[in-house]
């Protein structure tokens, strides 16, 4: 090992022992924790700053703020952890884990989701401008825009183990697109946050699409700090931050991949297929995951997915 490595070897070895290192893996999870779940651009960003409202109304969310209200293991200190009130409401893009002791998971259209990352990824600079949607669908579709794999795996997971669980609160973008303060009601109650309504109407408001870009715009470093990387600020973190958009992004082809793929396990969340080209033949293992489902619900999950 050089000097440098040596060097901050010996720096991360004090920031560690300081608590200002990410805990990461090591994070010490709690009985009463709440981790909130989604495959990335599928309205986690959203649901934090709601939540950061909801919870801290004297001191609105923003992007430099954000990782105290809401933490990330990945992003968040360790000595920031140790000192938050419970029960702590940790977000995560992790797949299945059984350590997690209440999950609040969303998901989102995967026809929207892949729009979105499609712009997060130029936005951050991992793809160039001239990349061609089609050849980012087949990347997303084969579980490479992210290392937790595809947006079916990663739904399969946490579907097929914690479905009907009461210790799992399924929400649906499109839902808190229509109806936020009703969707984030059902929120706090998971959670056990006593609230009004005053509250959940001014955390509502604190959180919509054009106070967050708003707040992106004023704090654009902020920002930054939360991807991780100097992205780029012609292109905005908060886009439309909508639903339906595929059908003017999205070149009909990619639309019949990703229903093929995917299509019975949107139909089961309640998204509408423009094509049936799903494959009678398709089943659990061709997406490389063994399906093991739960005791009571095998005719269910089964039917669903093979």
């Amino acid at each position: 090992m050089g000097q440098l490595g040596m060097i901050k070897l010996l720096s991360n070895g004090v920031r560690r022992a300081l608590g200002s290192l990410p805990p990461g893996w090591s994070l010490n999870i709690l009985p009463d924790d709440v981790f909130l779940v989604s495959f990335p651009k599928s309205g986690n960003t959203w649901a934090r700053f709601l939540l950061g409202n909801l919870i801290s109304p004297d001191k609105p969310a923003t992007f430099s703020n954000i990782r105290g209200l809401v933490p990330d293991p990945l992003g968040t200190p360790t000595k920031v952890f140790d000192r938050m009130q419970r029960p702590r409401i940790i977000k995560s893009h992790e797949c299945f884990d059984p350590r997690y002791p209440r999950v609040i998971y969303m998901v989102r259209d995967p026809r929207d989701v892949v729009v979105s990352q499609y712009h997060y990824h130029r936005k951050i600079r991992e793809i160039a401008d001239d990349m061609p949607i089609e050849a980012f669908v087949s990347q997303f579709l084969a579980g490479k825009t992210w290392p937790c794999g595809s947006w079916g795996q990663h739904v399969v997971t946490w579907l097929g183990t914690s479905e009907g669980d009461s210790r799992f609160l399924l929400l649906r973008y499109e839902d808190m697109l229509v109806d936020t303060s009703r969707e984030l009601r059902k929120i706090a109650e998971f959670i056990g946050l006593q609230t009004s309504e005053k509250q959940i109407a001014l955390a509502v408001e604190r959180s919509t699409a054009g106070r967050m870009r708003e707040v992106e715009q004023a704090e654009s470093e902020g920002c930054d700090r939360m991807i991780g990387r100097e992205s780029r600020k012609d292109i905005m973190f908060v886009r439309a931050a909508g639903s339906g958009g595929w059908r003017k992004d999205l070149p009909m082809p990619m639309v019949q991949r990703i229903e093929a793929a995917w299509g019975r396990m949107m139909g089961h969340l309640g998204y509408g297929l423009v094509t049936q080209a799903v494959s009678e033949e398709r089943d659990y293992a061709s997406i490389g995951i063994e399906f093991r489902p739960r005791v009571g619900r095998t005719a269910e999950l089964k039917d669903l997915f093979s």
